[in-house]
This record gives structure tokens, C-alpha cells and sequence, in this order.
């Protein structure tokens, strides 16, 4: 028989979803009996391996000790969650334990899908292959930067959803702006491949960025999509979208994001919808068929950006939800789909890309965001990374 315990809240996931969500709940409901299952030992503020890729910072300053991150008095199970049996009100972990939950939380973030690129689980960090998308091969990306001696680079965007939708061109940039610096940048090309007809999905700030793309020389190619790497060869491989046919380019250095999706074992459960993401009211971040349950962040089907940004909107709404369920009432917090996106353009500029669920802009500050500005690159390398530690995991904003 398989090791039984119960929590009033069992939240499945301890990165930024669950940890803020769980620490919100610690602060508001003092007596709570709450759970988090997760089976990590560190956990890493990725927003800032941008910056790292591009030798701004090392990457140990992005990584914590899991355990540090565990507000008071909350349970700790160091597991994976691998089946849910919502009907039932309980999951199973990898190690063979069921866990009841009068309430859950899903919470467990997005898979990197390294597989679905033919050959690029073998040629990552090798010879000029590199990506931001993981701890392990973030300082690659700068050591490939910083000895790259010209010829064509090439980064590219999948045809899937992404955590941080504007990464992949950020280091597009970066790296135009360092090797100008390093002086290689008139021997090369550098050519971004993306899955969508436009630079950016908001009309105000994509006005920016085709500037930002002809001032940098930069070529587009728009509705291509990353299918192999032939590393013996040097070359990159892509579908056009539009007209199925194979587009092979040769390339010297290759910046990947990876396919991404939710993780399999949401995937595989009763609480996933066609896509296979946890199935939640836009607004509430209730589950559409189970009551009980709530979904946030980056494997929830919210048609927003994954990004921190959009968690940090999130978790107050689901929280207030949450307790007014426990407490019988209505749930009438709701999520306008507000994200964020700093879009790093260079060294010393970023565009503050801010909008909600219907492409508007929702601006935090009394100017234009649109513009490329020193102030909020600042923003992101300084400040950004305080409130994330300080505040939001903490549970106070």
C-alpha cells in the first residue's frame, strides 16, 4: 500500500507560480495546511540568463537553494507529481505517494522540448550551438559570443508556445551590439528565424523593434521554423510555414530557443485540455470542470505570454479566489491577462513592453515604453531581480 498524507492545499510546483501563490496563502491564512510538491533542490530567476548569455552576469547570481524559498510553515514534499485524480482529490508522486488536498494548485511550469529539433540534443553546446532556455548551457552562449570571429549567426524562435516570448531576439541584439564592440560585427551575418509574420505581437511595440531590426542590419525571416541541426555540415534547417518547403542556411554560431509544452504529466491528466495545458478560466484561474482546483502560470491555457510578469498579475487573483472558495463565497477577483516583457535592445536600452489580454498597452509608467531607454535596462538588471527574491517570492507583492 502507497504512503497516504492530506494537506488543505497541496500546491504542485515550486518555481515562481507556486512558491509566490504558496506564500501569499502563507501570509493571508495563517492557519493554512499547505504543501508544495516539487522535486528540485535549486530554483533560478531565468529572466536574468538573457543578461547572463551575454556576459553581463555570471549565472550562479540567478540560482537559490530550493529550500530557502519555502515559506514558514509550509509542507515540502520533494517529489514530482506524476497522475492526479481530480475526481478522487488526490495526486501520486514519482516515489509512490498519494497526497489529498481539499484544494489544488497547478503550478508546475513548461517543458523544454530539446528532442523535437532533429539533432539538437547532440549539438547543443557544441561548436557554436547555443541557448539561453538552460542553466547548464547559458555561459556557452557567451563564451560562443565573445570568441566568434564573423561569418553567419542565426538565432531562432519556435513554433510553440515560449516562457519569455521576447528572449529570442533580445540576444539577437545583444550580440549585435557586442560584436560591433569587438569590431567582427562588418564580417557578419546575423539573421533572426521566428514562427510569426510580425517581430511582436502588440502593434506599439513591434513599431520599435522593426527599427531597432533595420538600424542593426539584422535580416528577418518570418514564419520559419527550427526542424534540425546538421552539425557536421554547420547547417540549420527550417520549414517555411507558410509554404511547407525545407530552408537550409549554414551557420558559424546558432542561438536556439527550443520547442517548448506542457509537461507530460499534465499532458496525460484529466485536468489538461486538447493542447494538453491545464484547462482554467481566463478570468477566475479556476479549473473549468473541477471546482477545487486552480492553474497558474506557464502550463495553464491563459492566452497571455509566459512570462514572471504575468504570474506576479496572477497570483493575487487566484489567491483571493482560492480563499473565497474555502470560505463558500464568490470568486470575483479576475485576470485582465496582463504581461510584461523588458525587451533588452543593447548594452544600455530596453523597450518596457507591457499589455493585456487584448494587446493593449497597460504601462506602469508615466511615459512612452515604446522607446528604448537606459533607465529601464536598469530596471531589469537591477531592480527586477530585488523585487523578485524580495518581494514576490516572499509573498508581498
Amino acid at each position: 500500500m502507497s504512503e497516504r498524507e492530506h494537506h488543505q492545499v497541496v500546491v504542485v510546483g515550486g518555481g515562481t507560480a507556486g512558491i509566490t501563490v504558496a506564500s501569499q496563502l502563507s501570509r493571508q491564512m495563517s492557519q493554512a495546511d499547505i504543501a508544495i510538491i516539487d522535486p528540485a533542490t535549486k530554483h533560478y530567476y531565468q529572466p536574468l540568463w538573457t543578461l547572463v548569455g551575454a556576459g553581463v552576469y555570471p549565472k550562479e547570481v540567478t540560482e537559490r537553494e530550493e529550500a530557502s524559498l519555502i515559506p514558514p510553515g509550509a509542507t515540502w514534499i520533494q517529489d514530482a507529481v506524476t497522475e492526479f485524480y481530480p475526481d478522487d482529490n488526490y495526486v501520486v508522486t514519482r516515489g509512490g505517494k498519494q497526497v489529498g488536498y481539499d484544494y489544488l494548485v497547478v503550478a508546475p511550469g513548461i517543458q523544454i522540448d530539446w528532442d523535437e529539433v532533429k539533432g539538437l540534443k547532440d549539438a547543443i553546446g557544441k561548436d557554436g550551438v547555443c541557448s539561453n532556455y538552460a542553466y547548464e548551457y547559458v555561459n556557452k552562449t557567451w563564451e560562443f559570443m565573445k570568441n566568434f570571429k564573423g561569418g553567419q549567426a542565426i538565432f531562432t524562435q519556435p513554433n510553440t508556445p515560449i516562457k519569455c516570448g521576447g528572449a529570442p531576439q533580445k540576444i539577437a541584439y545583444l550580440a549585435d551590439d557586442y560584436w560591433r564592440k569587438s569590431g567582427v560585427r562588418d564580417k557578419t551575418h546575423i539573421t533572426f528565424a521566428l514562427n510569426t509574420p510580425t517581430i511582436f505581437g502588440v502593434k506599439k511595440y513591434a513599431d520599435t523593434l522593426e527599427k531597432v531590426i533595420e538600424r542593426k542590419g539584422i535580416e528577418t525571416l518570418y514564419e520559419h521554423n527550427l526542424i534540425e541541426v546538421r552539425t557536421q555540415s554547420r547547417e540549420a534547417v527550417f520549414e517555411n510555414l507558410k509554404t511547407g518547403e525545407e530552408v537550409v542556411r549554414n551557420y558559424d554560431f546558432l542561438h536556439v530557443t527550443p520547442p517548448m509544452s506542457s509537461p507530460d504529466f499534465i499532458k496525460e491528466s484529466p485536468l489538461a485540455d486538447e493542447g494538453g495545458w491545464v484547462d482554467v478560466d481566463a478570468g477566475t484561474l479556476q479549473h473549468k470542470s473541477y471546482a477545487n482546483v486552480f492553474g497558474i502560470g506557464d502550463a495553464s491555457n491563459l492566452p497571455t505570454s509566459k512570462t514572471g510578469a504575468a504570474i506576479r498579475k496572477q497570483a493575487p487573483v487566484l489567491v483571493k479566489n482560492l480563499i473565497s472558495a474555502i470560505k463558500g463565497e464568490p470568486l470575483t477577483a479576475k485576470y485582465d491577462g496582463y504581461t510584461s516583457c523588458p525587451l533588452v535592445t543593447g548594452y544600455k536600452s530596453l523597450v518596457l513592453a507591457e499589455f493585456d489580454y487584448d494587446k493593449n498597452p497597460q504601462e506602469s509608467f508615466p511615459f512612452d515604453q515604446s522607446k528604448e531607454r537606459y533607465s529601464m535596462y536598469l530596471l531589469k538588471k537591477y531592480a527586477l531581480p530585488l523585487f523578485y527574491w524580495k518581494g514576490m517570492l516572499k509573498g508581498k507583492m
